[in-house]
């Protein structure tokens, strides 16, 4: 038997405020190869769905939990033999020839028993003849076809929800399995053709770009098991808030934006959306003291503008996933990140990262027809700007009434860390970067 330590793959953190997540699926098993960084189990907490990544490569030794199972962070989850040391350890055994008997562990048992597979008949191709559970897959397959097309369950509700055929799918999972990636590589694959076929549309418009953004939620229903009100207001109540308004004049800004997508396919056109988040970014950049958190007793600054993207679900409720250094991004590359991760947001596709790392969070609310947003600070986050949609008000300008496109921008702001006249200083920084569209 090997001496050499097993990985502990542990449960990472899910965000600020969360102690625990519910494991709904593994991607893996025992026996199964992973790389560092592979997706191996999904997760939910009441703020999202996300797929947790491997901190080893190697092989899948054991896992540790059950489906089910709310599990604290630090919780071990499963352990992984390090690829190396597989290597090493097969040369050993090799040279010191074959066990008298298969090796099987529990799970691989119970399995087998459930499948209807004679262990005594399976060579295991796992360390020291151990029976992996791609052995009683072959073994299965040997005898009969699969009654179904091999995919997760996560990938079976995606395809449900995209109307994607399981079919038609080319799966990257163990034997060719469907995984949820490969539903939702599908289902873009089909949306990039749809847009492609819009660009012959002589007025898709200004929308068109921001459509791109919120059609993703509007196809997708909520993810399975979400907690709504727990979504929907912070985990760390009675934070002591203020609040703060101001009227922002676009003319310039759409002036700008006008001639920027003049000419250019709908799928490559910038929605008025991308200027705020955009300018939310730069004015967290200039006024630090709002882009960070609050824990204990103190202010700890973010180490970038990682602007937490509010996301509505059609059944209730928030998330709100980081779109990780907005402030350096160009706007259609901000635009392209910020759609791919409303997308995984609502497939429960998320990263541990972009549910945890959020410096400051913007909510943007313009497509569903508020002209004024007042959020709540998403502790121990200490600010959250909002917008509402851009319309035409009259203006009195240098003397004389004239009709402009106005957005009414706020913050909510803790005032432990912060007082109103650094907000102010943070909404004047967004007023001036919407003056100057073109260094966005």
């Amino acid at each position: 038997m090997s001496t050499s330590p097993y990985a502990r793959f542990t449960m990472p953190s899910l965000g600020a405020g969360v102690e625990a997540g519910t494991l709904r699926e593994w991607l893996v098993g025992p026996g199964d190869e992973v790389r560092t960084g592979d997706p191996v189990a999904v997760v939910e907490t009441s703020d999202a769905t996300v797929e947790v990544r491997c901190s080893a490569a190697g092989t899948v030794e054991r896992v540790l939990v059950e489906p089910g199972a709310s599990v604290p962070v630090g919780t071990p989850l499963a352990w992984i033999d390090p690829a190396e040391e597989t290597r090493e350890e097969s040369e050993e055994e090799k040279a010191g020839g074959e066990l008298a008997h298969t090796e099987v562990g529990p799970l691989i048992r119970h399995l087998a028993e459930r499948r209807g597979v004679d262990l005594d008949a399976v060579h295991g191709s796992g360390r020291g003849g151990r029976v992996t559970r791609a052995d009683v897959d072959q073994a299965v397959d040997a005898v009969t076809p699969p009654p179904q097309i091999p995919a997760t369950p996560l990938a079976r509700r995606l395809a449900e929800v995209f109307s994607v055929d399981l079919g038609a799918v080319r799966g990257t999972g163990t034997h060719g399995a469907v995984r949820a990636s490969d539903v939702r590589r599908a289902a873009a694959g089909r949306s990039a053709g749809t847009k492609a076929a819009q660009e012959a549309a002589p007025e898709a418009g200004r929308a068109a770009g921001r459509s791109t953004v919120r059609e993703a939620a509007r196809r997708a229903g909520p993810s399975a098991g979400t907690d709504r009100e727990g979504a929907r207001v912070p985990r760390i109540p009675h934070v002591p808030h203020y609040r703060l308004s101001t009227t922002i004049d676009m003319t310039t800004a759409i002036g700008w934006l006008n001639e920027h997508n003049r000419g250019r396919p709908a799928a490559e056109r910038l929605p008025p959306s991308a200027l705020l988040f955009k300018a939310a970014a730069l004015a967290a950049r200039e006024v630090p003291e709002l882009n960070g958190f609050w824990t204990g007793d103190r202010f700890t600054a973010g180490t970038g503008v990682h602007l937490g993207v509010t996301v509505p679900l059609p059944g209730g409720g928030l998330v709100a996933p980081a779109l990780h250094n907005a402030d350096t991004l160009q706007l259609p590359r901000l635009m392209a990140d910020l759609t791919d991760l409303v997308t995984r947001a609502r497939t429960g596709g998320l990263r541990g990262s972009e549910v945890s790392d959020a410096t400051i969070t913007v909510t943007e609310l313009g497509d569903l027809g508020v002209e004024s947003v007042f959020d709540v600070v998403r502790s121990p986050q200490v600010a959250l700007a909002g917008f509402g949609r851009v319309v035409e008000r009259p203006c009195a300008v240098d003397g004389v009434i004239d009709v402009r496109p106005v957005v009414t921008a706020t913050l909510s702001a803790d005032r432990r860390a912060t007082d109103a006249a650094t907000g102010a200083r943070y909404l004047q920084a967004v007023d001036r970067c919407l003056q100057r569209p073109e260094e966005l």
